[in-house]
């Protein structure tokens, strides 16, 4: 796990909270259908291409994490599977599934809210390799962005786990 050195590339900005309060809505949408508690927002040129929540429960599909959902609906919206110039706005640091989806879709931001270690704390089984440590490992050119409304972000974990039925996996 990330054990808290530099995890930024630089810090967020105005537009990155307004976006990212754009996620967290979503989240809060998601987990009042029963989903689980993560939303991202895709944004180019300062418009929001698509937003969505988790639907792993949903879809009976594993891999239907926000940042997935987010990533096929903005491809299909802009008819490319090249999202050069757009940021995904994300609730929880990206799984390294998400971290990599993004990469391949040659995002060139990733700006998220609540670690690894939140939803760890929360019951998710995480895998502990963080985005800084991936960014590193794998070459990736894709700026990262941390913390921006991370109280934010883990609010939505005790929002969550009050819930009388929550599925974690």
């Amino acid at each position: 796990m990330h054990s808290g050195g530099p995890v930024a590339d630089r810090s967020g900005s105005p537009d990155d909270e307004r976006f990212m309060r754009s996620a967290i809505e979503m989240a809060r949408s998601g987990i009042e259908a029963g989903q689980a508690p993560f939303g991202a927002c895709i944004v180019r040129e300062g418009r929001i291409v698509a937003c969505a929540h988790n639907e792993v429960w949903r879809r009976t599909d594993i891999t239907a994490h926000a940042e997935v959902v987010a990533l096929r609906t903005a491809c299909r919206s802009l008819g490319t599977i090249d999202l050069s110039g757009c940021t995904i706005y994300a609730t929880a640091e990206p799984c390294p599934m998400c971290f990599t989806a993004c990469h391949w879709a040659r995002m060139s931001r990733i700006v998220f809210a609540g670690r690894i270690a939140d939803a760890a704390e929360a019951g998710f089984r995480e895998l502990t390799i963080s985005n800084h440590d991936m960014k590193r490992l794998g070459g990736s050119e894709i700026e990262i962005v941390a913390d921006v409304l991370r109280d934010e972000a883990r609010e939505l974990f005790r929002l969550f786990a009050d819930r009388p039925q929550r599925g974690v996996y």
